[in-house]
């Protein structure tokens, strides 16, 4: 049953580069965390405290008061065996669920083709961002993708064909030398080709769009204005991706790392005002992910690739709430260094699939994970 009439709508929140979960759920009564953070631990004076074990970082306040409104699941330990640590590879693996292969088909793309199985919605689905992600390619599957919804409908005819091309041309670079040339490579290029198809119905959003929010002026706050302007103007769209990094914090993430939340944070918040105040957030859930969590032991100045993270589901629709274990801290417990992921992703996309889209998720994650229960029971589906 669809929320309140309306069918429910995802909103993926890709935190690129690998977000050090260590230092973004804090167990701040846990002595092996400031063992293991000289240089990044954060003060337990200073950690937004969530419970009697877990806070977050304090940069996250808008999260925080999501958190404490009930409208937020952080899912604890999340990952899959075996972690590769390599960011193309298991941003690779998130996206197509596919750890034991190269995969060509996203798993967001296959839940789209449910939804619109003849594609007779060109913006079904929305990406606001360069180049097209991994997780929206299935074969005949359309994504719009708009870098910029402000200006997308000011460029004249020769600039969107540019706009187009240089897409077009990321997203080639960024899968042709994991995949090569040859046919998949042809279905690759034709998908990106699909994939601007729809765009221009999406200008007449800013046209109808009228918000007392102010969202800040950094890019994510941007790109979930778009996504707003386009829920509220209605154009049927079920499946919205954005992203935000880079996460990659070998270095400098003193500085890095709470900016970055920083700017989330206060994005989300605002997008979920922006909803509120239109009326239009209680058929929305909001997905946060990054392809793995960071070293336990910080390297002076940063943290290096690991293993085990956290992923957030947001909205008035999730039952808020810690789900899944905080992994074992402890020298022992550790696998080169790293936290265990205990919550195999794919159990996290079967119940935003199967709980919140109203789809069987089996098919479109390759298996059967276990599920955590952070959707509200009573409904949504496609």
């Amino acid at each position: 049953m669809a929320r309140n009439g309306k069918p429910p709508v995802l909103v993926v929140f890709q935190l690129t580069g690998g977000n050090d979960y260590f230092n973004t759920v804090i167990p701040y009564t846990d002595g092996n965390y400031y063992d293991n953070r000289p240089t990044l631990q954060v003060a337990e004076d200073k950690v937004l405290k969530l419970d009697d074990k877990l806070g977050l970082h304090p940069t996250m306040g808008p999260i925080k008061e999501l958190y404490e409104k009930g409208m937020v699941a952080i899912v604890n330990g999340v990952g899959y065996e075996n972690s590769p640590r390599s960011h193309f590879r298991s941003m690779d693996i998130w996206h197509t669920c596919e750890p034991d292969k190269v995969g060509t088909e996203g798993w967001l793309g296959r839940a789209v083709k449910e939804i619109d199985p003849k594609s007779e919605n060109p913006v079904t689905c929305v990406n606001i961002g360069q180049g097209l992600p991994r997780a929206l390619v299935a074969p005949g599957v359309s994504v719009a993708s708009v870098a910029d919804l402000s200006t997308y409908g000011l460029l004249t005819s020769i600039e969107e064909t540019e706009q187009r091309d240089k897409m077009l041309e990321r997203f080639a670079n960024m899968y042709a030398q994991a995949i090569g040339t040859g046919p998949v490579m042809d279905y690759i290029g034709q998908t990106g080709l699909d994939a601007l198809k729809g765009a221009d119905i999406l200008k007449i959003a800013p046209e109808r769009y009228s918000s007392n929010v102010e969202y800040a002026s950094a890019a994510i706050s941007k790109n979930l204005r778009d996504v707003a302007m386009i829920h509220e103007a209605d154009l049927g769209t079920r499946v919205f991706y954005t992203q935000l990094g880079s996460f990659d914090t070998h270095a400098a993430q003193a500085s890095s790392h709470p900016k970055l939340w920083n700017d989330a944070s206060i994005a989300i918040s605002d997008f979920f005002d922006d909803l509120r105040e239109h009326d239009a957030d209680d058929n929305v859930v909001m997905f946060l992910f990054s392809e793995f969590g960071r070293r336990v032991r910080d390297n002076g100045s940063g943290t290096d690739h690991g293993a085990a993270g956290v992923t957030f589901v947001i909205g008035r629709n999730v039952k808020g709430g810690m789900y899944s274990e905080y992994p074992e801290t402890n020298a022992a417990a550790l696998q080169q260094g790293d936290l265990v992921p205990n919550q195999d992703f794919r159990g996290v996309y079967s119940t935003i699939l199967e709980d919140w889209m109203g789809m069987e998720a089996a098919p479109i994650v390759n298996g059967h994970f276990e599920k955590p229960a952070f959707i509200k029971t009573n409904g949504g589906s496609s």
